[in-house]
């Protein structure tokens, strides 16, 4: 059976996760941590996306689509991604299971929730009490105690609480 087709438009927010083939970590190390976010950074600004929040436990991200071109920014990072991997690790075949899952969020009314849920993914998870003791989420660049990686953007959420 074929699978549904996904909704894409220009300017649509997603709330996006991929999950590790056989459930499996897709990140073993800081290093790769740091290789998912270079690799993001290329992909967002090769297909002119915006990325709101992220939060490298599995994968949770927001991204802004501004083309509709979520599938193939999503091809491409995820392609990427699991080459770099596999190449460091020595090892073949699929890192992610199955193709990413992504829900459309409403950018007036839900982003700045889903900003909050990404980042507090740790605390849910019992990893971390608090959301700037994990330094792998958009969390602290977005609260101003340090410099965002250049795949985020923080305009539109710190717009939202004012001056």
């Amino acid at each position: 059976m074929a699978r549904p087709l996904r909704i894409e438009f220009p300017g649509a927010v997603y709330h996006v996760t991929s999950r590790g083939n056989e459930r499996k970590a897709i990140f073993r190390d800081d290093q790769d941590r740091k290789m998912f976010l270079d690799t993001l950074k290329d992909v967002t600004f090769q297909y002119n996306l915006l990325c709101h929040a992220y939060c490298l436990m599995n994968n949770h991200l927001l991204i802004d689509t501004a083309d509709g071109n979520l599938s193939i920014g999503m091809r491409q990072l995820n392609g990427i991604y699991t080459q770099r991997f596999n190449r460091r690790h020595g090892r073949v075949g699929h890192l992610l299971q199955g193709r990413f899952k992504a829900v459309v969020v409403q950018k007036d009314s839900h982003l700045l929730e889903a900003c909050r849920y990404v980042v507090l993914n740790p605390i849910r998870a019992k990893v971390v009490e608090r959301p700037e003791q994990w330094v792998w989420s958009s969390y602290v660049a977005t609260a101003g105690r340090s410099k965002p990686h250049p795949c985020l953007v923080t305009d539109w959420v710190l717009k939202q609480f004012g001056s």
